[in-house]
């Protein structure tokens, strides 16, 4: 790292357009916060069986996350207006109508799991655009990228701690079903107020000329169809994250059962959250000297060694600050994902890019959860949360291992095609053009 100063927090939402775009996009991010709470409480209401809650919130996420690289290329090809818009219309609707079918006790089961799995399907990946807007916004200065980036990965963070609460107060309140609704509404006026922003109406997706044999016919076809390249290491870190995650909170669980502290097991959920932000507010607040795909195998590895030795912890102090550790790598290394992401054929796939990023977290973390369930009872506490580090500590080695290796294709350019080593290179000069 570097003593030079960089620049503040305030300095990017100074930038013109920052404030309105980002503070659009927070408004309509906050509506996945509440969601997910607000259709599992909706339909236990409505049918009386959490089986059936937990099989309309598995299908709303898998339609939500395995989709949404593909809804985020249509972002990339056709703009805000043309695609983030109607998806943000589709998706309110369809909760909308959700929230009406749930509102009293007997609705039909098939109903909520329908609307369920479509309202999925139209989720707009409002997080990976407002990223690649960042960088619009940013003007290629790597510095105001990560402070944004690092704000941007703190902020979505808390909605999701923010997020929960709202839902209880609306449950309490009136109905669950009328947290659904308002996350509707909240979705549908901060996209809105987002694509109609002067930055995100600029940004009118991937324009394809035709093919005259300029600009456009002198790109390589190999690096068009290796694009995803670069995405390899961001991607196998953040399933592995994500895999840590889902397995560290339920263990966490059963470490404070085991302990006799079962009630304090949300201290552990606080550490995380808390850590987590000041880890990712420090770490933009760094001027790096190291690249990214330097720090990224880094960052993991620690962050996997402080999952191994939770399973050491002797109570639940210990645990929460180990816990405390682990958090606080977490922003930093979600927001490192996300920078080498958007190094990936920014111009025409930025949004695509950062949306592998979040299904790959979201696709691990469903499966860690439920892999170390299966761990729980045949293994040692101690040895699950080895398992827990190895899911980091692994994909840390081959970032490690590939960065080597580029590092060696590019002392011998020979050895390896012009494309690919100018596809892979993340140091030096940023690959991608504004």
């Amino acid at each position: 790292m570097s003593s030079a100063k960089a620049p503040s927090y305030l300095t990017v939402l100074r930038l013109p357009g920052a404030a309105r775009t980002f503070g659009a996009a927070l408004v309509a991010r906050s509506a996945y916060g509440i969601v997910f709470l607000a259709l599992v409480l909706t339909v236990e209401r409505a049918t009386g069986s959490y089986a059936v809650a937990g099989g309309v919130l598995a299908v709303f996420g898998l339609t939500s996350s395995l989709l949404a690289p593909y809804r985020a290329r249509l972002i990339d090809r056709h703009g805000a207006h043309r695609a983030l818009l109607p998806m943000a219309v589709g998706c309110a609707t369809l909760l909308g109508l959700f929230a009406a079918v749930g509102w009293q006790p007997g609705a039909s089961r098939a109903a909520l799991w329908v609307l369920g799995a479509a309202a999925g399907a139209c989720a707009p990946p409002l997080g990976p655009f407002m990223r690649t807007l960042w960088r619009e916004l940013v003007a290629d200065d790597e510095q105001l990228l990560q402070r944004a980036y690092s704000l941007d990965t703190v902020a979505e963070d808390l909605l999701y701690v923010v997020g929960p609460l709202l839902t209880g107060a609306l449950t309490a309140l009136a109905e669950p079903a009328l947290a659904v609704l308002s996350s509707a509404v909240l979705l549908l006026g901060g996209t809105a107020v987002l694509a109609t922003s002067p930055v995100a109406a600029s940004f009118r997706g991937a324009v394809t000329p035709p093919d005259t044999g300029g600009e456009r016919a002198s790109v390589p076809p190999r690096r068009q169809r290796r694009w995803w390249v670069g995405l390899v290491d961001p991607v196998l870190v953040t399933a592995g994250l994500g895999a840590c995650m889902g397995a560290f909170n339920l263990l966490a669980v059963a470490f404070a059962d085991r302990h006799g502290a079962a009630a304090s097991v949300s201290w552990v959920s606080a550490a995380l959250a808390v850590s987590s932000a000041l880890g990712g507010l420090l770490y933009g607040a760094v001027r790096w000297r190291l690249s990214t795909r330097t720090r990224l195998p880094l960052l993991t590895a620690l962050l996997g060694v402080f999952c191994v030795l939770s399973g050491q912890a002797t109570g639940m102090v210990g645990l929460v600050a180990l816990a405390g550790a682990v958090g606080f790598l977490m922003a930093p290394t979600l927001t490192t994902a996300y920078l080498i992401a958007g190094e990936v054929d920014s111009e025409s796939r930025g949004t695509e890019a950062g949306t592998w990023v979040n299904t790959a977290f979201n696709t691990g973390n469903a499966a860690g959860s439920a892999g170390i369930g299966l761990l729980l009872s045949p293994l040692p506490l101690a040895w699950c949360y080895a398992v827990t580090g190895a899911f980091v500590l692994l994909p840390a080695a081959i970032a490690a291992l590939s960065g080597t290796a580029r590092k060696i294709g590019r002392s011998n350019p020979g050895d390896i095609p012009p494309t690919a080593a100018t596809l892979n290179s993340s140091e030096g000069e940023t690959p991608w053009r504004e």
